[in-house]
């Protein structure tokens, strides 16, 4: 057996000797954990924040600058996950910080719609009945017992439905492309 020093030929990291197919199940768990963190402190941080302004023009120039601030957090994020030694898991994070922050967005708008105009929908909302709702127009349940009454609700409704599609088809489709580039810079190829 020769030595690959002797032979001119570099060793492996031990890195890649340990684990060639990806990260171990540590990085997983830190991924979880990650992942997990950043959900609960985005949710917790809607509940303690005063979320006091008023007006629908505040509430409009919020979740526009809220929307842009998730696709610029996604931008990073996807450029992040092409650089990273382990593409998938930091995908995996960035799925479930996107996923968070876009909800609590929402949440934060229809919480402050009602607070600008009252009546927007059927029955006054409080943070909980916010995020609830957000949640059952994302996942299209729609149980119906909270619903956009005025026009301004009615729009904001809309904004997050479309939205919702293109974060599910568009970002979903963004990300695999950049775990694709991610692990081809590494030398690791994809099952296509």
């Amino acid at each position: 057996m020769t030595d690959p020093v002797a032979a001119g030929k570099q060793p492996d990291s031990p890195k890649r000797a340990e684990c060639p197919g990806g990260p171990g199940p540590r990085a997983a768990t830190l991924s979880v954990a990650r992942s997990a963190g950043v959900a609960a402190g985005l949710v917790t941080a809607y509940y303690l924040l005063p979320l006091n302004w008023h007006g629908e023009g505040v509430t409009t120039l919020i979740l526009i600058g809220g929307l842009l601030g998730v696709c610029l957090f996604f931008g990073c994020e996807v450029w992040l996950i092409t650089r990273s030694p382990s593409p998938r898991l930091k995908a995996a994070e960035t799925v479930a910080a996107t996923f968070a922050l876009y909800l609590v967005l929402f949440a934060s708008g229809y919480y402050l719609l009602e607070r600008a105009a009252p009546g927007s929908f059927s029955e006054p909302l409080t943070k909980t009945d916010a995020l609830y709702f957000t949640l059952t127009t994302f996942t299209t349940v729609g149980f119906g017992d909270i619903t956009a009454v005025s026009q301004t609700g009615r729009v904001l409704v809309m904004c997050q439905m479309t939205c919702s599609l293109l974060l599910v088809g568009l970002a979903v489709r963004v990300i695999a492309a950049a775990v694709r580039v991610g692990l081809r810079r590494q030398g690791r190829q994809t099952p296509e």
